[in-house]
């Protein structure tokens, strides 16, 4: 579905996304971390990073912006965050190029 959209949390300092990382895998890109609602991002944002939440801001991308990220910074994939009090996430490796 092509009008679908999500919410991406960016760092205002350095304009990098929020990411998540395997154990033992800092030197990876990692997987981008997509909400579905803006509301989503802002409580996983205010329960996980309360001290540094005023550095970050949510971007709303549509599906063909995430796969154009995802080809330009070399993230492994995404992680879909179903719940992101607990947090649960779904994590969905990318092959590239739209595949």
């Amino acid at each position: 579905m092509l009008s679908e959209t999500h919410y991406l949390i960016r760092s205002l300092q350095n304009g990098q996304y929020l990411v998540a990382r395997p154990h033992g895998e800092i030197d990876r890109t990692g997987y981008l971390l997509l909400f579905h609602e803006h509301y989503e991002a802002l409580s996983y944002l205010n329960t996980h990073g309360q001290d540094v939440a005023n550095q970050f801001a949510v971007e709303c991308l549509g599906k063909p912006q995430v796969r154009g990220l995802l080809d330009r910074w070399g993230f492994q994939g995404v992680g879909l965050v179903r719940d992101p009090l607990i947090p649960q996430i779904d994590f969905l490796r990318y092959d590239g190029m739209g595949n």
